[in-house]
C-alpha cells in the first residue's frame, strides 16, 4: 500500500498549474453526517457566497495559474511566486512596531526573566496553535478571513469580526508611520546642526523648556527645578507635542488637521497602495526588503547599544528575574494578550496569507519557525531598547524606572531623545526611524491585503474582473485615509488612543480566538482538520495542536478574557487626562463593532434557515465551503489508494 510520503509526491506531480474547477459545493464523503448529506443536495444549501442565479453555475474559477481567466472573465486566484514571498510576508507581518515598543517594556514591567515563564506557557499552549489554525484553514480552503468559517456556517461571523477588527487597525495603525515619516524629514533636515528635540530656541518652545540639564526625568514628561520650583517641560517633550501633535486640551477640543501630517499620511498610504494594488503578485516583491532590512536596522542599533556607558544596568533591569511576580494575575494576562498582539492573530490576515500557498506547502513547520521567529525578534529587541535606556539613565543621573516607556513615548520621545546624546546622534535617529517605518510599513500593507482579499473571495464575480480589484483596493485606501485624518487633528492624539485602547483591544482579540478554537476543535471537528492538514503535508502531527484548539486555547482565552474584564480600567492619555463618558462609550461600541458580528451572526443564520429548531441547528452548523481542486484530487488518491476504515477511523496504510 501507498504511504503518506507516498500521496505527498504524488501531488506535487499533478500539473497543478492547469487544474481549474467551478466554486460549486461537491459532496464530501468524509463528511461525518452522510444522511443528512444524502438527503439534502449541497447546491441547495445556504451559504453567504454569491450563489449563481437561476441555475446557472457560478463563474468564479480557483487555479494556481496566475494568469488565466474563466470564459466570464473572471480572473483565477493567484498563488505567491515562491514559498519565500510567503515566509517574508508572515515575518514582516508579525514582527512590527509591538515587537520593539512593546514587549520588551512588558517584560521589563512583569518581573524581567521570570515574564518568560507564562510567556513560553501561553505561547506553547494558545499562540503557536492558533497560529497554524488560521495558516492552515486559508491554505487547505484557498479562501480568505471570512468564506473559510463556511466550514460551520452559522460562525461565519468569526470571519466578519476578524475583517471589522482589520478596518479598524488599517485606520490608526498606519498614522504612527507618518509620524516617523515627518521625524525622519526633521532629522535629514538637521543634519548638520542640534536634533530639533534638544533645544529650546525654536519657534514651538514655550518659556518653560528647560534643555538638557534637567535632573530628573519622568518618562519624558516633566522636570523640577529645585531652585525656584518651577515646573519646566522636556524639549523632546515639546517637539512632539507642540510641533509634531499641537496637542489640544481634550478629545472634545479637536481642532483643525494638521498639513504635515496629512501630506506625510498621503504618501504613507500611496506606497501602500502600490505595494497590494496588485496582490500578491505586488507585495509578496516588496517583502524582501521591507522584512528583512529591519533585521540589519535592529542588529546595528543592539551593536552600538551595548557598547554604551550604563548599557549593562539597562540590561540587568530588562532581565533580572523577579519571581514573586508570578503570583500576581496581571502577569499572566499581560502575556496572554501579548502572545495575541505578537503573532497577530484573530485579525484574519494570517488565514489570507496561507489562502496564496500551494497546496502541498508545509505550514506546520512554517508555523513552528516563524513564532520561534518571532519570539527571539522581540527578545532581542529589548537589547536594543534597554541598552540605550540604561545609557540615557546614566546620563541623567536616574534610575530607569523614570526613564522606561512603552508605545509612542517610547518611539517619539525617549528613544530619540537618548539617541541624541550619543557621538553622531543624528545618524542613530536616521537609522531608528528608518527601522520604525520599515517595520511599520508591511505590517501594514498585509493587513490592508487580509481585509481585500476577505472580500474578494466573498464577492469573486464582483472583484476579479478587470481593474476592479485594484480600484476596490483604491477606495477602501481613500476610505481609510479619510477617516484616519481624525487622528491628526490637534485632538487627533486622543482618537489614536481610543481606537487603539478598544477597537483593536486585546479582549476582542481573545473574544474571537476562544470562537476560533471551538469552531474548530469542536464542530468542524479537530481530528477532520487533522485529515486535512494530513493531505496537505503528507504526515499526521502530533496531537499537541488538537489539545490547543479543543482544550488549552480555549480555556486560555476564556480565563484571560474574564480577567481582563475584571481588572478593566478607563483610557487614561499620558497618565493625566480622563476621557470624558462620551469617547468612552463610543470605545464600547468600537470594541463590539467586532465582538457582536459572532452572536449577531449566528442568530441572522439560524433565524433565516428553515425547519425546526434542531434542524436549523443541524444545518447550520455542517459545512459548506469546497475544497480547493488540489483537495479534490488528494482525496481521491487517498480514496483508492491510501486509506482503510478501522472502526470509522481513517488511518494510513
Amino acid at each position: 500500500m501507498g504511504s503518506p510520503e507516498h500521496l505527498h509526491a504524488t501531488l506535487k506531480k499533478m500539473s497543478l498549474s492547469t487544474c481549474t474547477t467551478q466554486l460549486t459545493p461537491v459532496y464530501d464523503p468524509y463528511e461525518p453526517d452522510n444522511e443528512w448529506d444524502v438527503e439534502t443536495p449541497l447546491k441547495n444549501r445556504r451559504c453567504d457566497a454569491e450563489i449563481p442565479a437561476e441555475g446557472k453555475e457560478s463563474s468564479a474559477v480557483v487555479s494556481t495559474s496566475m494568469e488565466s481567466v474563466s470564459e466570464h472573465g473572471v480572473s483565477s486566484r493567484v498563488q505567491w511566486g515562491s514559498k519565500y514571498e510567503f515566509i517574508l510576508s508572515h515575518i514582516g507581518f508579525c514582527i512590527g512596531l509591538g515587537n520593539v515598543w512593546r514587549f520588551p517594556y512588558v517584560c521589563y514591567k512583569n518581573g524581567g526573566g521570570a515574564f518568560f515563564i507564562p510567556y513560553v506557557i501561553c505561547l506553547l499552549t494558545t499562540g503557536i496553535p492558533i497560529v497554524f489554525l488560521e495558516i492552515a484553514l486559508g491554505q487547505y480552503f484557498a479562501t480568505g478571513g471570512i468564506s473559510c468559517w463556511d466550514i460551520s456556517p452559522v460562525f461565519r461571523g468569526v470571519g466578519y469580526a476578524t475583517t471589522t477588527v482589520v478596518f479598524w487597525l488599517n485606520i490608526y495603525y498606519i498614522v504612527v508611520l507618518a509620524w516617523g515619516g515627518v521625524y525622519l524629514v526633521y532629522c535629514f533636515a538637521y543634519i548638520a546642526s542640534d536634533l530639533p528635540w534638544t533645544t529650546c530656541n525654536n519657534a514651538w518652545n514655550t518659556v518653560n523648556c528647560l534643555a538638557p540639564n534637567y535632573t530628573a526625568v519622568a518618562s519624558g514628561n516633566v522636570t523640577l527645578d529645585a531652585s525656584n520650583a518651577t515646573v519646566h517641560t522636556d524639549p523632546a517633550v515639546e517637539f512632539w507635542e507642540k510641533q509634531i501633535l499641537n496637542i489640544s486640551g481634550g478629545i472634545d477640543h479637536l481642532g483643525g488637521v494638521q498639513w504635515k501630517l496629512a501630506v506625510a499620511l498621503l504618501i504613507v498610504w500611496i506606497v501602500c497602495y502600490f505595494c497590494v494594488w496588485k496582490g500578491v503578485k505586488s507585495s509578496g516583491k516588496v517583502v524582501y526588503f521591507t522584512a528583512l532590512f529591519p533585521y540589519v536596522m535592529l542588529i546595528i542599533l543592539i551593536f552600538r547599544g551595548v557598547t554604551l556607558p550604563g548599557a549593562m544596568d539597562g540590561l540587568k533591569y530588562y532581565l533580572t528575574p523577579n519571581l514573586s511576580k508570578l503570583k500576581e494575575p496581571g502577569v499572566w494576562i499581560d502575556a496572554g494578550t501579548q502572545i495575541f498582539f505578537s503573532y497577530a492573530v484573530a485579525l484574519g490576515s494570517l488565514t489570507a496569507l496561507g489562502s496564496y500557498n500551494s497546496f502541498t506547502y508545509n505550514c506546520y513547520k512554517h508555523s513552528l519557525y516563524l513564532c520561534a521567529c518571532d519570539t527571539i525578534t522581540s527578545f532581542f529587541a529589548g537589547f536594543a531598547v534597554f541598552t540605550v535606556l540604561g545609557f540615557m539613565a546614566h546620563e541623567l543621573g536616574v534610575s530607569i524606572d523614570n526613564v522606561a516607556e512603552s508605545g509612542p513615548g517610547l518611539a517619539f520621545i525617549v528613544y530619540p531623545k537618548a539617541a541624541a546624546q550619543m557621538p553622531g546622534g543624528v545618524v542613530w535617529a536616521i537609522l531608528f526611524f528608518i527601522m520604525l517605518l520599515l517595520l511599520g510599513l508591511d505590517s501594514q500593507f498585509v493587513a490592508i491585503e487580509g481585509f481585500v482579499t476577505a472580500l474578494v473571495d466573498v464577492y469573486p464575480k464582483v472583484f476579479r474582473k478587470g481593474y476592479r480589484k485594484e480600484i476596490f483596493v483604491a477606495s477602501v485606501c481613500f476610505l481609510w485615509y479619510l477617516i484616519g485624518l481624525l487622528t491628526i487633528t490637534e485632538g487627533g492624539m486622543y482618537v489614536f488612543q481610543l481606537f487603539d485602547y478598544y477597537s483593536a483591544s486585546g479582549l476582542c482579540l481573545l473574544w474571537i480566538a476562544f470562537w476560533e478554537c471551538v469552531v474548530v476543535g469542536w464542530f468542524y471537528g479537530a481530528d477532520r482538520f487533522y485529515d486535512n492538514i494530513q493531505l496537505m503535508i503528507g504526515y499526521r502531527i502530533s496531537p499537541w495542536m488538537k489539545w490547543g484548539w479543543q482544550y488549552a486555547g480555549p480555556s486560555f482565552t476564556a480565563i484571560i478574557f474574564l480577567f481582563s474584564i475584571i481588572k478593566y480600567e478607563p483610557l487614561v492619555y499620558n497618565r493625566l487626562y480622563q476621557y470624558p463618558m462620551w469617547a468612552q462609550i463610543i470605545g464600547y461600541l468600537l470594541a463590539l463593532s467586532s465582538m457582536m458580528c459572532i452572536p449577531g451572526y449566528m442568530l441572522y443564520k439560524i433565524c433565516q434557515t428553515p425547519g425546526l429548531l434542531k434542524q436549523r441547528w443541524r444545518t447550520a452548523t455542517t459545512a459548506c465551503i469546497p475544497d480547493r481542486p488540489e483537495a479534490k484530487k488528494a482525496k481521491k488518491v487517498t480514496s483508492f489508494d491510501l486509506l482503510y476504515i478501522n472502526g470509522g477511523k481513517k488511518e494510513f496504510m
